[in-house]
């Protein structure tokens, strides 16, 4: 499972044009999911992202966490974040999860996060072509991947 989870000051997903999900301040998190991803996977992922300490305490320093400043949660269902780029120039999405698998995970993952923050998610909707719009906040950007912990 891969994620790639930015501090926001807002953003939103779009499907046809309405609002599936929006958040002020807090974390746009894009999540990948592959067939050998488990519950496990969901559960140390859900954990550090809620944990991360990326927003600034009172000195300007990046010490609070996305619980501790109060913000939002927003995740958004990405299978390109699988691609393989090692060959040619046109990504290869074959780790990708077809939707039979990935969509139940990606719901499982939601439900963690909420269980683990005890705030509601936003989400955009599986498999449609979203429009996300974000503003940046650093800019600040975090990569995880549970089958790489660095």
């Amino acid at each position: 499972m891969r994620a790639v989870i930015q501090r926001v000051t807002e953003a939103n997903v779009k499907v046809d044009g309405k609002v599936t999900g929006a958040i002020n301040e807090g974390l746009l998190i894009l999540v990948g999911i592959e067939d050998a991803d488990t519950q496990e996977d969901i559960e140390w992922l859900t954990k550090k992202i809620v944990g991360l300490r990326i927003f600034n305490d009172e000195n300007g320093v990046m010490n609070l966490s996305v619980m501790d400043v109060g913000g939002g949660l927003l995740a958004v269902s990405q299978f390109t974040l699988m691609a393989s780029t090692k060959k040619g120039n046109r990504p290869s999405y074959i780790r990708a999860s077809k939707g039979e698998y990935a969509e139940p995970m990606y719901e499982k993952f939601c439900q963690a996060l909420e269980k683990e923050s005890g705030k509601k998610v936003e989400k955009g909707i599986f498999g449609a072509d979203m429009k996300v719009s974000l503003l940046n906040d650093g800019p600040t950007t975090i990569i995880m991947d549970t089958k790489n912990k660095e």
